[in-house]
């Protein structure tokens, strides 16, 4: 059944019909040749200059102001907006006058697509516009765009702002809301920034696999797919870490890929069950030197994206400039809690998490305890960047035991405006030790724990071919955009969150 047209679309949809019946093709095929941008025209236009004497621009019409023979309107690019103005005589040379008194004054409407040659100028208020000598239909809307009014205060009124309709419908938030695009802009610089700096190292940008026969290098739950030809099942994968560590042993020295990961799990405004991760593993390094390149990187970043190291996310400053504060995770734990839990066992440990208001589940083992207790305790305090090390060996199955600390294993978190950003260790080379921890994972698994990872005979055999030393780390890209960007949501830092169907 199709659905209810609105009257406006209604109306849209003769008008297009109109222009049809005009002999105007309202979808034309031909490349329309843009010379210039608003943005470009508004910075280095001067009066009495040349430079703009024949400029092509095409755009959006965002208003129109008829005003008999001559019109003004508004036109939006990629770039920013500028004002039109319109001749009938200028665009229609001949008898003709239909494309004005018919297509641009009664048939073009608000969203429209058209291109405009003409000449920059300043009007007598002192309004920089482009005086048309042709305008051409280049695609027609027959759905009208939310409209947005700002009032003498600046302040801006019936815009896109329902989270639903946003996300839902993110091509209108940016054409509406064209500083959502900033955003954007913002992560891509980000990304390309890592980008640049991990390859003037000399590391290797690669691609594994997402359909994973066996999911691994994550405690988390996965999605769930069949090949028909293979008759196999498949995940999605939660992490390639285990896969670029395979290029290690293979004889690269550095690798790294920016990859989309899934997660069956729950959603927030931190969480997306797609999700971006830049890993990155490099041979014969150790977690210090890694925390000494994440420095490093995240310093760069900020000021490839801000030029300064010093970036606001809602009411803080985050200052990325180096070095970062460092705890142990038992030692953040005792500074936050006054607790010193490093010696506890298993039931000692869960009791102390109870008398710290912390609801443990029967399934947690000691390491998941851990993890619940400084999440509760002393993640929410960590807003400068901020160096976690030295955790369990019950919470880091494919981390290095520690050189010097019994029981623990070489990985820090980076933890910034109180979410962690990063996750890294001395990667297990051990392939002995690698098969007992997997062993252990499965024990969990039998306990009820979702998210204990599977036992990868493949990468065992990869391990037992021998693998260098090497540093790991991966790095959330969405919420490190979160606050590169300062958005108070991981919905808005990506185009297209997952979401409901449509209804439900």
């Amino acid at each position: 059944m199709s659905r209810q047209l609105s009257e406006q679309e209604i109306i849209r949809r003769e008008n297009l019909q109109k222009i049809i019946d005009l002999g105007i093709n309202p979808y034309p095929s031909q490349t329309f040749v843009v010379s210039h941008e608003a943005k470009d025209i508004h910075a280095n236009y001067e009066e009495g200059s040349d430079d703009f004497k024949d400029v092509l621009i095409a755009g959006r019409l965002m208003s129109k102001r008829i005003m008999g023979k001559a019109s003004f309107a508004e036109l939006q690019d990629s770039s920013g907006r500028i004002q039109i103005y319109v001749n009938r005589d200028e665009i229609c040379k001949g008898d003709d006058k239909d494309f004005y008194n018919k297509v641009f004054k009664k048939y073009l409407d608000l969203g429209d697509f058209v291109g405009v040659r003409g000449y920059a100028f300043t009007t007598q208020t002192g309004t920089l516009s482009i005086h048309a000598t042709e305008l051409t239909v280049l695609s027609k809307s027959i759905k009208p765009l939310p409209v947005v009014k700002t009032d003498a205060d600046g302040k801006v009124h019936d815009g896109v702002s329902d989270p639903e309709f946003k996300y839902r419908q993110r091509y209108v938030d940016l054409t509406v809301n064209p500083e959502v695009r900033s955003t954007f802009v913002q992560r891509s610089k980000m990304i390309n920034a890592m980008r640049s700096f991990m390859m003037e190292k000399g590391y290797l940008e690669v691609e594994t696999p997402v359909l994973q026969p066996i999911y691994g290098g994550a405690a988390a739950r996965p999605f769930k797919t069949h090949h028909n030809t293979l008759d196999t099942t498949f995940y999605m994968r939660i992490a390639n870490e285990l896969y670029l560590k395979r290029l290690i042993v293979g004889g690269y020295d550095g690798v790294f890929e920016f990859a989309k990961d899934f997660r069956n799990e729950g959603m927030s405004r931190f969480h997306n069950p797609e999700f971006t991760m830049m890993e990155l593993y490099v041979a014969y390094k150790d977690y210090e030197w890694m925390m000494d390149f994440t420095e490093e990187m995240l310093e760069y970043v900020a000021l490839q994206v801000h030029g300064t190291t010093d970036v606001q996310v809602g009411e803080n400053m985050i200052s990325f400039k180096r070095p970062w504060k460092r705890y142990t995770m038992y030692g953040a734990i005792e500074h936050f809690t006054g607790v010193d839990v490093s010696e506890m066992d298993e039931a000692t440990m869960r009791k102390a998490a109870e008398d710290m208001g912390i609801h443990i589940d029967k399934t947690m083992a000691r390491g998941k305890i851990i993890d619940e207790i400084f999440g509760e305790k002393c993640e929410h305090q960590l807003i400068q960047p901020t160096f976690i090390t030295d955790y369990p060996v019950e919470m880091s199955p494919l981390a290095k035991k520690h050189r010097s600390a019994e029981g623990l294993v070489e990985r820090f978190e980076g933890i910034c405006n109180a979410k962690e950003i990063c996750n890294a260790f001395s990667e297990l080379n051990d392939p002995i030790d690698q098969r007992q921890r997997f062993e252990h994972q499965l024990e969990l698994g039998k306990r009820g724990d979702e998210e204990a990872m599977m036992l990868d005979e493949d990468y065992l055999r990869a391990l037992e071919y021998g693998m260098p030393p090497t540093a790991g780390i991966g790095i959330g890209i969405d919420r490190l955009a979160m606050i590169m960007t300062n958005q108070p949501s991981i919905q808005d830092v990506l185009f297209f969150p997952q979401m409901k169907p449509e209804g439900t």
